[in-house]
């Protein structure tokens, strides 16, 4: 019997096999899947098991899960695809008898109104039906969301978004994973709900603050209505229909709709979620 972690060539699906690696979890155990298996031969050679799955071929993911004791099924990242992707890893889930299915979802989805959620929703009505034992876990924003912007950020000497002083309970990958593999190796999961989130909400213009002083350079937010914060995406490159969400994802920020305080991401990894400060200082010193 075993622990699948989908998507795991993904960032956060590498980050999981680390952390159930970290908590001695048998390599043997552990089942990493991925497309593209290559991506995963450091974990083979730890000793992990790699397979190779595909959320659009269901002949693929049955093999992948058969034997499996425990799943996380960690979204996909094609939008508008997404709700029968994990459709198909749910009922290969169900065939399979496994004991428990946990699945990352976004934070506050029974309540939120952002576009990027609906396919969330979806997936977690599918789980409430399909009668197999699950866990959700509601993942906030990345502080990665953030960081791994900053070189732009430098060169442009701003920020620029929608979300207003909207507040926003991010979090490292990292911390997300741990959780994950927290609730994973843990008993009794089967019908928890997991509101995830940094422990210190921010604003953009806070945000902007950290940048300035870690950078030493004055950065600066710039709120924007949300149809010239898209076009400003989709001139940078981003897919207008990507662009249109991301801007609705900064009007949810306004609202409060990422906004988590429940504490339970760090009840799950046992300290302190990592903070703004912290991911700016490290990601400034690579920028």
């Amino acid at each position: 019997m075993s622990i699948v972690v989908t998507g795991a060539t993904g960032q956060l699906g590498r980050h999981v096999v680390e952390a159930l690696l970290e908590r001695n979890v048998p390599g043997q155990e552990i089942v990493a899947t991925g497309r593209s298996i290559e991506k995963l031969a450091d974990f083979a050679a730890r000793g992990v098991q790699v397979k190779a799955m595909d959320y659009a071929d269901p002949a693929s993911v049955a093999a992948a899960l058969q034997g499996a004791a425990k799943v996380l099924l960690i979204s996909g990242s094609e939008v508008g695809q997404r709700v029968e992707q994990h459709r198909t890893v749910i009922e290969a889930a169900k065939a399979e008898g496994v004991e428990l299915l946990a699945y990352t979802s976004i934070a506050n989805a029974d309540t939120t109104e952002m576009l990027l959620a609906a396919e969330h929703q979806a997936t977690e009505t599918i789980l409430r039906e399909s009668g197999v034992p699950f866990v959700l876990l509601r993942n906030g924003w990345y502080l990665e969301n953030y960081t791994d912007q900053l070189p732009g950020t430098l060169a442009q000497g701003a920020i620029a978004g929608s979300a207003g002083d909207g507040r926003v309970s991010a979090a490292s990958r990292a911390d997300y994973a741990h959780a994950a593999a927290a609730v994973l190796v843990a008993g009794g999961q089967a019908g928890m709900t997991y509101e995830l989130g940094g422990d210190e909400p921010f604003t953009m213009a806070e945000l902007a603050a950290e940048i300035s002083v870690a950078a030493g350079k004055q950065i600066s937010y710039q709120d924007l209505p949300a149809a010239e914060y898209a076009g400003l995406l989709t001139g940078f490159g981003v897919p207008e229909a990507f662009a249109e969400i991301l801007a609705d994802s900064d009007l949810g920020i306004a609202r409060g709709d990422l906004l988590v305080s429940t504490g339970d991401l760090r009840k799950l990894i046992g300290r302190p979620a990592t903070s703004l400060g912290e991911a700016v200082r490290a990601a400034a010193v690579s920028a």
